[in-house]
C-alpha cells in the first residue's frame, strides 16, 4: 500500500536506531550553485554522523552517466541511493534499476516524472515548485503595479532545462499567474531557455536587448539567470531602479545582486534542508522504516525587506 504522499520536512527528521553504512549520491552537475549547496548539506550532514559514508558523483549533467553511476552504486553493495535526476523524464530506469536490486532510493530536489509510483523503498524530498515561480511572478506584479504599469507591463521570461520538472512547472506558475485579473496586465515579449546557466542567460538577454524592445521586466526560472540577465542589462547601460528582475533559490550571489539594487525578488530553496531530508529518508529507508514518499520543504518568498534573514542560508 501506497504509502502518504505528503509530509512535513520534520517527518523525515528522525532519529535513527541504526545507520545505514555507505549511502551513494548521483548529483546532476557539481558546477551549479544552488545544487553545490544540496551537496555540501548532504557531506556536512553525514560528516556530523558516526558510521555514516557519502560517496558523491558528478553526472555531468550526461543521464548515461548517472544511470552509469547508479548502477555501480548498486554493484558496490551501498545501502541506499540519493539522486538527483540530470533529466526528470529520464527517472523511470534508474527506479527499475534500484527496484530490482532491492536498494532504497531517494531522489531530491528535482521531480521524477514517476514521482507517483515510485515502489515503497523510495521517496522524493524537494519543495514543491507550486510555491516557487508564483511566489516570484505574484511579486513582480505587485512591483509593477506599485510602479504605476498596471495599465501594462512587458516582461521576458527565461526558462530552465525544458527536460526538467521544475522549469516546466516554474513556467507555468509564471503563466497561471499572468493568467490572474490582478496580474494580467503583464505581457510575456518571448521566452526561451537559458538552461539554468548565468552565461547563456547573458548571452540571451544581450540578444534581446539588440532587438530595441521596451519591456519592463525579467522573470527568471533561477538565480543564476537572473544575475547573467542583470549582468547583460548592466553591460548596456540600463538603469536597474526601473526595470524589475526576478529569480529562484536565494543563493549567496543573489543575495549580493540583491543588495546591490540589482534584484527585486527571489524564493528562498532551502538547499541544506533538502540535502539532509534526503540524506535522513535514505537511512531510514535502508534501515526498514517508514518514510513519507513526499516530503515538501517550503520555498520562501525573499524581498529585500526581509533579506537579512536569509543572509546565512543558502
Amino acid at each position: 500500500m501506497k504509502k502518504t504522499l505528503m509530509a512535513s520536512a520534520a517527518a523525515i527528521m528522525m532519529t535513527t536506531s541504526a545507520w545505514a553504512q555507505d549511502v551513494g549520491v548521483s548529483m546532476a552537475l557539481f558546477d551549479d550553485n544552488f545544487l553545490t549547496v544540496l551537496r555540501n548539506g548532504i557531506q556536512e550532514m553525514a560528516d556530523g554522523m558516526d558510521g555514516v559514508d557519502v560517496q558523491i558523483e558528478d553526472a555531468q549533467n550526461d543521464v548515461a552517466r548517472q544511470l552509469d553511476q547508479i548502477n555501480n552504486f548498486i554493484a558496490s553493495g551501498v545501502d541506499a541511493i540519493i539522486v538527483n535526476p540530470v533529466d526528470t523524464s529520464a527517472t523511470e530506469a534508474m527506479t527499475q534499476a534500484a527496484a530490482a536490486a532491492g536498494v532504497p532510493l531517494v531522489y531530491v530536489n528535482r521531480q521524477p516524472i514517476n514521482v507517483d509510483t515510485l515502489p515503497d523503498n523510495q521517496a522524493f524530498v524537494a519543495s514543491n515548485e507550486i510555491e516557487s515561480g508564483t511566489l516570484e511572478t505574484f511579486e513582480i506584479c505587485k512591483i509593477l503595479r506599485g510602479q504605476g504599469k498596471g495599465d501594462g507591463a512587458r516582461a521576458y521570461l527565461m526558462m530552465g532545462e525544458l527536460s526538467n520538472q521544475a522549469a516546466v512547472q516554474r513556467t507555468k506558475d509564471v503563466d497561471d499567474v499572468i493568467g490572474m485579473d490582478m496580474c494580467n496586465f503583464i505581457e510575456i515579449i518571448d521566452r526561451q531557455t537559458a538552461n539554468w546557466s548565468r552565461e547563456q542567460a547573458t548571452n540571451l538577454m544581450t540578444n534581446w536587448l539588440s532587438s530595441g524592445e521596451e519591456f519592463d521586466a525579467v522573470i527568471a526560472n533561477n538565480d543564476e539567470m537572473a544575475i547573467g540577465a542583470i549582468q547583460a542589462m548592466k553591460a548596456a547601460g540600463l538603469d536597474m531602479d526601473v526595470i524589475v528582475v526576478g529569480g529562484v533559490d536565494a543563493t549567496q550571489d543573489a543575495l549580493a545582486a540583491m543588495q546591490a539594487g540589482d534584484l527585486d525578488v527571489t524564493v528562498f530553496q532551502n538547499a541544506a534542508g533538502q540535502g539532509s531530508g534526503a540524506l535522513n529518508a535514505a537511512i531510514a529507508l535502508a534501515n526498514g522504516e517508514e518514510v513519507a514518499q513526499k516530503v515538501y520543504i517550503p520555498f520562501e518568498l525573499v524581498t529585500p525587506a526581509n533579506i537579512d534573514d536569509y543572509l546565512s542560508q543558502n
